[in-house]
């Protein structure tokens, strides 16, 4: 029968037998034991979320995260968040208010972002949050803890009988960086809950509850991604972070340890594997569901994202934090919206105001990037800020650099809005967040259905992921034990959905 039979399989081969994740196989003394795609991860991530996968789908801005990628996503039992960030709170409680109508019951959370330019937004959204009893956010961008994201995770603490605090809102924060981390691995703050003391938020005893839990239920190591990233690779950032989470349980000694999970690079059975293999308690997932047909951009941006490669990405200012220097990973294929920004930003290093960039820049900032003079600009966007943000329009009009920032700004917020609608002859200023995820996936979706971005289904590229990491795991385990393995064996070809229910069942 050949050194890669089983005795027991008649003529299958072992790639057959290892595609049967819910069976035992034996071959000679090597045994590989079942595992389903439902046994990859911690249990207790699951458990806690009312999941069958330890998969969740990050939550991209500006909607991209849809509702519809979210209950796609969530009807498999796979945790998802939708993209809030860049949304008017009235657009989110539209959200919430369909969620939980229509999808109430699924796992589905929302983002909270990091605003230090706009702050009253941000506790905007949280008061919307608290009082809609949203009880599972997704903190992402963070830098340093703020207020407002300390009062969403306190307010209704409860001492158990058996002494344990209990938290009624869940925190899942997205980190690049071991210092931040920290922040979300130990208990709230003690000046910022001294804060909320002061202004009657929380009394004393919430206060002191608030010592015996971390910020967060779950720490997503975010390596190489699409939008806010640091471009940590993963081999390094998520050892760095679990060790860390190990040190601050050994300090602070939580009823339930923090979990670890992974993402940045999420987007073949190999990865995925390997991210479990180091211990995380989930991957997630991010620029390989904006190029799904649920998402919230649109049919030009699916395109090109299915014609990405590894490394057709580039980094360019963020929108949110422009004047501080952050930058995010953008798709550089088929747009110049990296250099547009990038040279926004030189502009804005060099000059203090609007008036004081040469005419012949200014003029083609006019021409190329906003096509409309920039005053024109400046008049629709002191209007928008009037409504969201009145704090900033005024501050623009006192301040000339704080005026150029914010109509640079408005580029790159539209460029973001451009591609999500498909705005024809904007195509070349298309802000689409990717990262390499993007082009790996597409390499290993070439010549299959999936290379075709029609095709492309939030839950069939999850379960696709998910099923080939439990294959791998499979074969790795075979190779752990001294047996050969053909390296044509390690591989997963994307299957169908009927295939993919016959391999998971």
């Amino acid at each position: 029968m050949g050194p890669f039979l089983s005795r027991t399989a008649g003529a299958d081969t072992l790639q057959d037998q290892l595609l049967r994740l819910g069976e035992t196989v034996r071959l000679g003394e090597a045994v590989v034991p079942p595992c389903r795609p439902g046994n990859l991860g911690d249990p207790e991530f699951r458990r806690a979320h009312g999941l069958k996968y330890a998969y969740a789908g990050g939550s991209m801005a500006n909607g991209i995260a849809s509702l519809a990628l979210a209950e796609a996503l969530a009807r498999e039992g796979l945790l998802a968040f939708f993209g809030s960030a860049g949304l008017s709170p009235e657009k989110v409680e539209e959200a919430i208010g369909q969620a939980q109508s229509e999808l109430d019951g699924l796992p589905i959370g929302f983002n909270i972002i990091n605003s230090p330019n706009e702050p009253n937004l941000e506790a905007a959204v949280i008061d919307l949050y608290l009082r809609r009893e949203v009880r599972l956010v997704e903190a992402s961008a963070y830098v340093d803890l703020s207020l407002p994201l300390v009062r969403y995770r306190v307010k209704g603490l409860q001492r158990r009988g058996s002494g344990e605090v209990e938290s009624a809102n869940r925190v899942v924060a997205k980190v690049s960086r071991v210092e931040v981390a920290s922040r979300f691995m130990s208990p709230p703050p003690e000046a910022l809950l001294r804060e909320l003391v002061s202004s009657g938020e929380i009394d004393h005893e919430t206060a002191r509850m608030a010592e015996a839990v971390p910020m967060a239920d779950d720490v997503t190591a975010e390596a190489d991604s699409g939008g806010h990233t640091d471009n940590r690779p993963a081999l390094t950032l998520f050892p760095s972070i679990a060790a860390l989470r190990d040190r601050l349980q050994e300090k602070h000694r939580f009823a339930r340890p923090v979990r670890v999970g992974a993402a940045g690079g999420i987007a073949t059975p190999a990865s995925a594997a390997a991210a479990f293999a180091m211990g995380a308690a989930y991957v997630m997932t991010g620029s390989v569901n904006q190029a799904c047909a649920e998402s919230g951009t649109s049919d030009a941006v699916r395109t090109m994202l299915a014609a990405a490669g590894q490394a057709d990405t580039a980094m360019a200012p963020a929108a949110d934090m422009f004047e501080m220097g952050v930058k995010v990973q953008v798709l550089k294929r088929g747009s110049l919206f990296a250099m547009r920004a990038g040279r926004l930003y030189d502009l804005y290093r060099t000059y203090d105001s609007l008036d004081a960039i040469p005419q012949a820049a200014r003029a083609a900032l006019e021409r190329d990037y906003f096509r409309a003079a920039c005053d024109d600009i400046w008049r629709q966007t002191r209007e928008y800020f009037l409504r969201r943000d009145p704090a900033q329009a005024e501050r623009g009009e006192r301040d000339p650099k704080h005026k150029m920032a914010l109509v640079f700004r408005w580029y790159l917020g539209q460029a973001s809005r451009w591609a999500n609608s498909g705005e024809p002859g904007r195509q070349v200023d298309y802000q689409v967040w990717c990262g390499p995820a993007m082009g790996a996936f597409n390499e290993w979706a070439k010549g299959s259905f999936l290379e075709d971005p029609r095709e492309r289904r939030a839950a069939v590229v999850a379960l696709n992921l998910m099923a080939g990491a439990a294959y791998l795991t499979r074969a790795h385990s075979l190779r752990c034990q001294g047996h050969p393995v053909p390296a044509a064996m390690s591989d997963f070809k994307p299957r169908r959905r009927p295939e993919l229910d016959r391999l998971i069942d």
